[in-house]
């Protein structure tokens, strides 16, 4: 098989379409057994460092996918791969390929911009913009993307933010600081902040490490809430959490994918004795 070779340095273009979705329609079956992404031999390299080696892996449409493994093992890597934030970090190189329905984004011409507003993502500490309020924070994406229609505005921010389980909790403070709010809120304003440009894919990067039970239990609700409306992929080291909200979950070891399979399946009866090890508290 050809080997696509991608770096940072990959031309875009200045109009930034990726070509659109296919809107034709889909029967259930078809919905139910289509894939999001179909990662082929996907090899990462931090200069002379490999983080990621000959992964392939199809993720699969609206459902929740979990990445478990050590620190150190790629997960987050893989995931900043899927919308492009790995060009971010100096001398990355990536080969290999990944199809999001069907269309390589790292083809010439692929505007990472698009790619991003597509496949939204959420980070491992919440991140609201602390000079912005409440309101603001929503619609800074819409904001930047050139909408400026009040009336769509404050339908987005609404909705955004009933998806992400807060406008009951927010709705009378909307001016106030972003930053005023408790670090669980901040987490699910962040989520509110990716919906709101309407992407496709959420990925999801230990959202919940730097909560308490009762902020993660909420996170974890809303997960499951998202997951008829979103294809997720969340990072998390949490295995017990893996096990409670995802559908298929993969386990990675020093860059390597291990094991990829229904949840219930891995946890239960793995294939493979790395991951029995793993999660059975041999390591990691």
């Amino acid at each position: 098989m050809a080997v696509n070779t991608m770096s940072s340095s990959t031309p875009t273009s200045q109009s930034g379409a990726m070509n659109p979705t296919p809107t034709s329609p889909a029967t259930a079956a078809e919905l139910v057994t289509a894939n999001a992404f179909a990662v082929k031999d996907l090899s990462i390299w931090y200069g002379e460092k490999q983080a990621i080696k000959n992964i392939s892996i199809d993720i699969p449409v609206m459902a929740i996918t979990a990445i478990i493994g050590p620190s150190g093992c790629g997960k987050s890597t893989f995931i900043r791969c899927l919308n492009r934030m790995h060009e971010l970090v100096p001398r990355t190189r990536v080969e290999g390929k990944i199809l999001f329905h069907g269309e390589d984004l790292y083809a010439a011409g692929s505007d990472p911009a698009m790619v991003r507003r597509r496949v939204g993502m959420v980070f491992q500490k919440s991140n609201p913009f602390p000079t912005m309020s409440i309101e603001e924070n929503v619609l800074v994406g819409l904001r930047l993307n050139g909408v400026r229609n009040r009336q769509v505005l404050n339908e987005r921010l609404e909705k955004s933010l009933r998806r992400a389980a807060l406008w009951d909790e927010v709705k009378n403070d909307l001016k106030k600081p972003g930053m005023s709010i408790s670090g669980g809120q901040q987490q699910r304003l962040c989520i509110a902040r990716a919906l709101a440009v309407e992407p496709e894919v959420l990925l999801m990067d230990e959202p919940c490490s730097a909560l308490d039970p009762i902020a993660t239990a909420k996170i974890e609700e809303l997960i499951r809430e998202l997951r008829d409306q979103y294809t997720i992929v969340i990072v998390t080291h949490n295995m017990q959490q893996a096990s409670r909200v995802s559908d298929r979950t993969a386990f990675f070891y020093v860059g390597e994918l291990i094991e990829f399979g229904d949840t219930a399946q891995l946890f239960n009866r793995p294939r493979e004795r790395q991951t029995e090890d793993y999660i059975t508290g041999r390591f990691g």
